[in-house]
């Protein structure tokens, strides 16, 4: 019972550190980096976040229209790295429907509503009595019966995405993607459509994951998953306020990951000005981050203090061969060093004579470059 209970327990759509990177000549794009995720059976999600944020690459994996480059990608016990082209192609036939932004990738022009939603079953090679059945089914649970022998034109917006639902779900498909099937529409009929999402949900327990950047998403699902820069940065649930009958708040939580990584909101950074290094204390359970000091880093000081160690030694080389310069000779001891008098000094004048009217003596001061005159007149 318990090998029952977690085979059971794992989860429909699994995603490890998985990457997909798009190469076009020498540029590489990173979609996704390291996006971990898990849906559970019957779930019904929706993914958001801002343009290029990788949303819609994750949906065409899941999809199987695209393959991941690297990491771990499973939808119901599929492993979608490493399936083959023919399985591929049964996964895309059976196990999943989609839904596009723009109708006219999900609707055949010139075929009538019913026809549009036997079309998969047909290709499927299911018996036509079996077909006309399901098709009529479907169009009951979208309120679409009346308009059965209709073509697409004929249809208005709304009424061609409910169409577009019934062709996903045709062939009873585990789990169903819709990647921004509210983007053409207005606010009502967008939520006619995600209130059929939420529908087919309960009625088929099908696997519903919707990519949209509708504002009022979290009334119709039961979990939001922001992505950003090819990240899970946070989760999201609706979550009863007790303060009347049926009310509601969208608490936000953020997402670590299984080695510990974590995204903060963006408004955190700018406001906090995170930026390089930052110090986090444990303390009562509570995790607090804050920037770390303005100065250099550890390793920074340390070749500050050597390079200013290098500087003082090469001065100092500077000042001895300035000063040997000026005494002379090396070896030769200058002044006030105990040896011999300089020959300059008046002791070297024979017999103590002084120095001749109008003559003078220059000595070099050591290592500043100035001379200093002794007795009077002028340099020549």
């Amino acid at each position: 019972m318990a090998e029952e209970h977690g085979e059971d327990s794992k989860p429909y759509i699994e995603c490890r550190d998985l990457f997909k990177i798009y190469k076009r000549a020498d540029l590489e794009v990173v979609a996704l980096r390291g996006v971990d995720l898990e849906v559970e059976a019957g779930g019904l999600i929706a993914i958001v976040g801002a343009s290029g944020s990788g949303k819609s690459t994750l949906l065409n994996i899941l999809s199987g229209l695209d393959r991941p480059s690297a990491g771990q990608v499973r939808v119901g016990g599929r492993d979608l790295l490493n399936i083959s082209d023919r399985e591929l192609v049964l996964y895309r036939r059976l196990d999943v429907g989609f839904v596009w932004q723009a109708t006219a990738r999900n609707l055949v022009p010139y075929l009538t509503v019913r026809d549009n939603v036997e079309l998969p079953l047909a290709i499927a090679g299911v018996d036509v009595s079996l077909r006309r059945a399901r098709s009529m089914e479907l169009l009951e649970a979208l309120s679409m019966e009346d308009k059965a022998a209709r073509l697409p034109h004929q249809l208005s917006g709304g009424e061609q995405q409910r169409v577009s639902i019934g062709v996903a779900m045709a062939n009873h498909p585990p789990l169903l993607l819709a990647d921004e099937p509210t983007g053409e529409l207005d606010t009502q009929t967008a939520d006619q459509v995600l209130e059929l999402f939420r529908t087919m949900n309960r009625t088929y327990h099908v696997t519903v994951v919707i990519v949209t950047h509708y504002p009022g998403v979290a009334r119709y699902v039961n979990r939001i998953v922001h992505i950003r820069d090819g990240r899970i940065s946070s989760e999201s649930f609706l979550q009863p306020t007790f303060q009347g009958s049926g009310a509601a708040v969208e608490q936000e939580y953020l997402v670590v990951d299984r080695v510990g990584r974590l995204q903060l909101p963006q408004e955190y950074v700018e406001k906090l000005r995170l930026q390089g290094l930052a110090k986090a204390d444990l303390e009562s359970g509570q995790v607090t981050i804050v920037p770390a000091d303005r100065g250099p880093r550890p390793f920074d000081k340390l070749r500050a203090g050597s390079s200013d160690k290098l500087k003082a030694s090469a001065f100092s080389r500077s000042r001895a061969g300035s000063a040997g310069q000026a005494q002379g000779k090396p070896g030769h001891p200058g002044p006030g060093d105990g040896g011999s008098p300089s020959p300059d000094s008046e002791q070297d004048q024979p017999n103590g004579e002084e120095r001749p009217e109008g003559t003078e003596s220059v000595r070099e001061r050591g290592g500043d470059g100035r001379e200093e005159r002794q007795g009077g007149g002028d340099i020549r």
